[in-house]
């Protein structure tokens, strides 16, 4: 199924598209709203089931559900505040033979929002808004049809009053929306229904499942990569980052430091000499820094001094904060790959002189000045670089404690040993993270986190 996720504009074309290829709107709407009427079936299980219909064409989809529910013999009331407004909404009104109320939201066990659609552009107010409060407030299993009727698709931004669904349908292809807060955390579980369009290829992407390879049968410690990791003021995260590394498949880490290390692990090597002579080593696949960096000048003199070797490079954390367009100018950057939170992003846009308003936006602007690959992390996980954009799944919300993001840049700078890729080294790094919070389930720590990765690489062998 096509992984694409589309901008409202993208969405439009490619409906465009297949009726310019002789589909109509109305055939469209009865693939979209037959396919949805499936799920909605079998979740409803024989409950009563509430449509509530907008007056365009998502809410033309829900007349289409509600009749095909109808015809499986489920009970169900279509709620519908205004008429139809466009010809094929009308149509799917038409064919609806069921019962249709104004206003009242009548009591059910499955609640289906059919409002409004994906080109939502302005707040959602009067009877609407009413009519989603009223949704919010009410107990039973909410399903949001292409997306949450208070969301723009293209910002996630929330126009009206916010409901937690329990499952979003996307209608023949996935919306920015889908993958980007605060959307995202309203709206469930997320399944697509296919409806035969032909999506864009050049679009953002889903990210799919990697595949990671064994060590060949001849492999050694510096033929699955030796990682070397720079720590600084703060011994604390370089350790949390190695500790994941050593797990994610870099035959051999190195931690340059200058700190003693007494609870580091035996099979960690520390190395306390200059770093410029630890850097030197012609065997180093990647390097690590930022996590413990600080942001002094020794701080940045170990950045310049890391970044002047050329191997590839994953610049976390600290590091973040001394990267500039100065010392970008004097290495390629298109072999670095920054790991940003939220509020890094937003420093390094500051920096490289980048207005933004966007997450996708930001990221994008900063890798097509830098060429740097761009993961800007959260429970949006979004990733930019030469290979283009991929959004990921959502996460596990327990990531959200301190030394986790160590954890992430130490797998991804393991993985960036072992192939030298790092858009791959990135993908899979998140795919590793989730799913090393999923085998711990609720309330760990990043230590814990770090110690369960080379269990969550099985998954993807």
């Amino acid at each position: 199924m096509n992984g694409a996720v589309l901008t409202v504009d993208q969405m439009r074309a490619a409906e465009q598209a297949a009726m310019d290829g002789g589909v109509s709107e109305w055939e469209l709407m009865q693939r979209a709203g037959e396919g949805a009427a499936q799920w909605v079936a079998r979740i409803a299980a024989g409950r009563a089931v509430t449509v509530l219909c907008g007056p365009g064409n998502n809410g033309g989809d829900g007349y289409v559900i509600a009749e095909s529910l109808k015809r499986r013999g489920v009970e169900v009331v279509v709620v519908a505040p205004r008429e139809p407004g466009t010809d094929t909404a009308k149509t799917a009104r038409s064919h609806f033979q069921g019962e249709i109320a104004d206003s009242e939201l009548p009591s059910s066990q499955v609640y289906v929002d059919c409002l409004f659609g994906y080109g939502l552009s302005r707040r959602v107010e009067g009877v609407f808004a009413e009519l989603l409060e009223r949704l919010a407030a009410v107990p039973g299993f909410k399903i949001a049809i292409d997306v949450p009727s208070s969301v723009a698709s293209d910002s996630g931004e929330l126009l009206g009053p916010e409901v937690s669904y329990d499952l979003t349908l996307a209608l023949g292809g996935w919306k920015l929306a889908h993958f980007t807060m605060p959307a995202m955390a309203m709206m469930g579980v997320k399944r697509l229904v296919d409806i035969g369009l032909a999506l864009p290829g050049d679009a953002p992407r889903l990210s799919v499942t990697p595949s990671i390879s064994a060590p060949a049968t001849d492999a050694h410690k510096y033929k699955r990569g030796l990682l070397a990791i720079v720590a600084g003021e703060m011994p604390g995260a370089p350790i949390l980052a190695a500790e994941a590394a050593m797990r994610a498949g870099a035959g051999y880490v190195k931690l340059a430091s200058e700190h003693s290390h007494p609870d580091a692990p035996a099979d960690l090597v520390i190395v306390d000499g200059p770093l410029s002579e630890t850097m030197a080593d012609d065997r180093l696949s990647a390097i690590l820094v930022g996590p413990g960096l600080g942001r002094g000048d020794d701080a940045r003199k170990r950045l310049q001094i890391a970044l002047a070797t050329s191997r590839p490079a994953i610049v976390d954390a600290d590091a973040l904060h001394l990267l500039d367009p100065e010392m970008l100018g004097q290495i390629d950057a298109s072999n670095i790959a920054v790991t940003p939170h939220e509020g890094e992003l937003t420093a390094l846009c500051r920096t490289f002189g980048i207005d933004a308003a966007s997450k996708l936006e930001r990221a994008r602007a900063l890798h097509e000045k830098t060429g740097m690959t761009v993961l800007a992390k959260g429970p949006d996980n979004l990733l930019v670089g030469a290979s283009g954009v991929r959004f990921f799944p959502t996460g596990s919300s327990w990531l959200s404690t301190a030394g986790t993001g160590d954890v992430l840049a130490g797998i991804a700078a393991s993985r960036l040993a072992v192939h030298g890729d790092l858009f791959k080294a990135c993908g899979e790094a998140v795919w590793l993270h989730q799913e090393a919070a999923h085998l711990l389930g609720p309330a760990f720590t990043a230590s814990e986190l770090a110690a369960v990765v080379s269990e969550a690489m099985e998954r993807f062998l």
